[in-house]
């Protein structure tokens, strides 16, 4: 722990804790989990900090062991090369951009509930709705190392064959929308908010990588106002130094 850089630690550290806080708190009756959990936006249970905290909750060890292996295993190397700043804010928009994403995937399901069960059912299951995890910002980590580091062999448990980072990335997403659509019975996992969360983390890259480019017309406009706006200031000091 000693060597790992200061944003992955505290992420781990912070996940950790959260995670045997609420342990705590189930043993005396109370559902932290739910506080701080993603609720649908319309639900009772919806608080404006939930996009934030659900990342850092988790519904068991196995959960939380999984996604914080995946932080150890990735997130140093990006940290030493962005940043502590630029990591952390990697990894907050990933995991808002899943959250937003979820939002997105249960307003289309409500809709389609409501349509066929009535508005009252489906308020009901809005109320029901949660979800907590830090899978959403593990799978933008997972894009951005593939992002820096495409050409890496990745070695996988049970597959003794190399695997490019570039390529087991695209394999992964392309299992996680196929499970997305396939609505598998006891399937509780939120595969949209793992894609969202690469998704939101590859705008971010994109907008990284071209944004000299992308506001160079930009500034130029501006500066071209501005010396519009100094001749305009000189054409009426003169006209007036006439009179």
């Amino acid at each position: 722990m000693r060597n790992l850089p200061t944003i992955t630690k505290a992420i781990l550290l912070l996940n950790v804790l959260m995670w045997l806080a609420d342990m705590l708190a189930r043993q005396s009756g109370v559902a932290l989990y739910s506080v701080l959990g993603l609720h649908y936006v319309t639900a009772d249970s919806f608080h404006f900090w939930q996009p934030l905290t659900y990342m850092f909750m988790h519904s068991n060890f196995s959960h939380l062991f999984c996604n914080m292996f995946a932080v150890l295993m990735f997130a140093p190397v990006l940290e030493q090369s962005w940043g502590g700043n630029k990591f952390l804010i990697y990894y907050i928009v990933s995991g808002l951009g899943a959250a937003l994403t979820q939002e997105a995937v249960w307003a289309i399901q409500l809709h389609s509930l409501a349509g066929t069960y009535g508005d009252l059912y489906a308020a009901g299951m809005a109320e029901q709705m949660v979800t907590i995890g830090a899978s959403g910002a593990v799978f933008g980590i997972l894009l951005a190392f593939a992002w820096l580091f495409p050409e890496v062999s990745m070695f996988l448990l049970f597959i003794p064959i190399p695997i490019r980072a570039r390529t087991f990335v695209l394999i992964y997403a392309a299992i996680e929308l196929l499970a997305g659509f396939s609505s598998l019975p006891g399937d509780n996992v939120a595969h949209f908010a793992h894609l969202g969360g690469m998704l939101f983390g590859y705008l971010l890259l994109l907008w990284w990588r071209n944004k000299d480019k992308w506001t160079r017309g930009f500034q130029w406009r501006k500066h071209d106002e501005a010396e519009e706006d100094q001749r305009a200031d000189n054409r009426g000091w003169h006209y007036h130094k006439r009179v």
